[in-house]
């Protein structure tokens, strides 16, 4: 209960920062905190819109899965749909009744989401098939592989559930620390280990029995008092091979081995967005959208870009030696990945971009108004 009552107390400090620095933009109306404005761009697009579709808005910290030939997509009224990634077919449409608060996670045929009274929902193929209450809230998107069901709540807890019929088969507490963060963490496979975020290490867990394997540090907490010292691990973390990369909020950006269960480097970097990596770069932003790209094998500077400072950045995803990322105005910007420089972009709804998904050599963004746009690079 006092980490719970710590993460609200922490939100409404955070919200109260906000309106403040809202107020005094408008009062003194400082250009330093106005975005940057949209270069000009001259030169042959990049990438294409291929098709797109539109859904309730997103209210909520969504997360596109991306089984086998699909996108699976949900929208805050509770409505889920498995997307063909090739033209955007719908292959299957759920409901699950109520407003979500976390989501997704599939594997194609089962997804599972959180509603807003913290119930974990799983559709098979679209229809309800359980509910299960969580023991705490919930805003990172549920894992569905193996025949299970992973979940992660904002106070690190994990918990396992059989996907046919929601028995729960193990949970996993550990010490945690004096404060977390409510903003969705990590969560995903790596062969038959489960990567899990706590605090600012990644910890590898035996699916099967919920124990221990291996722990290893994206960052090191610093600061004289527990708000300073927050280094939560941000979703969404990427995996490249046996390296996974993630986001210490606010404090670095790091890649472990995963096979190893080790540390290879870390960079010092604020921010608080997830990031995105391919077999050459990881690359991400930091709190005024600069962005920066370090190289995958040592955490050697790559490059680093600073046309979209204050844009309000989405996270990045890198596909086809292109780095695409979204905007507070909808727009879609595709950078290349070796040198940094904005080659095109592609304008959507004109409402924030909330994430972007990679299934293949196809790309879908998420806008707030639930817009969907399936993108191509070239």
């Amino acid at each position: 209960m006092r980490r719970v009552a710590l993460i609200s107390l922490l939100a409404a400090s955070l919200t109260g920062c906000s309106t403040i620095s809202s107020t005094w933009t408008s009062w003194f109306g400082s250009e330093k905190d106005k975005p940057a404005a949209l270069e000009t761009l001259s030169g042959p697009a990049s990438g294409r819109i291929i098709w797109s579709a539109r859904g309730d808005n997103i209210g909520f910290p969504l997360s596109i899965a991306t089984p086998g030939d699909r996108f699976v997509v949900a929208s805050s009224d509770g409505s889920v749909r498995a997307l063909a990634a090739a033209d955007g077919r719908e292959l299957w449409r759920g409901d699950v009744g109520a407003k979500l608060s976390a989501g997704i996670g599939s594997d194609g045929r089962f997804a599972a989401v959180v509603n807003r009274d913290n119930e974990l929902v799983v559709l098979d193929n679209g229809k309800v098939a359980w509910k299960k209450a969580l023991p705490t809230p919930v805003v990172a998107a549920p894992l569905v592989a193996g025949e299970r069901v992973f979940t992660l709540t904002l106070d690190r807890q994990v918990l396992a559930f059989d996907v046919l019929d929601g028995r729960k088969i193990w949970e996993l507490k550990r010490p945690g620390e004096p404060l977390t963060l409510a903003k969705a963490g990590v969560l995903l496979a790596y062969k038959d280990t489960l990567v899990v975020g706590q605090g600012p290490r990644l910890a590898g867990i035996d699916p099967v029995k919920g124990q221990l394997r291996w722990e290893a540090s994206v960052a090191t907490p610093r600061g004289t008092n527990e708000v300073e010292r927050l280094a939560d691990l941000v979703g969404p973390a990427v995996r490249q091979g046996e390296v996974i990369c993630a986001r210490a909020f606010q404090s670095s950006v790091g890649c472990v081995n995963a096979e190893r269960g080790s540390a290879l480097w870390n960079r010092v970097v604020g921010g608080t967005n997830g990031i995105g990596a391919d077999a050459q770069v990881v690359v991400a932003g930091d709190a005024s959208d600069r962005l920066s790209a370090w190289k995958l094998a040592n955490g050697d500077l790559a490059w680093s870009a600073d046309q979209f400072q204050r844009r309000k950045l989405s996270e990045p995803v890198v596909m086809a030696k292109q780095v695409l990322i979204g905007d507070f105005e909808g727009q879609v910007h595709l950078i290349d990945r070796d040198t940094g420089k904005t080659r095109s972009r592609l304008a959507t709804d004109g409402s924030p971009v909330v994430t972007i998904a990679v299934q293949g050599e196809t790309a879908l963004v998420a806008t707030k108004s639930g817009g969907l746009f399936a993108i191509t690079a070239e």
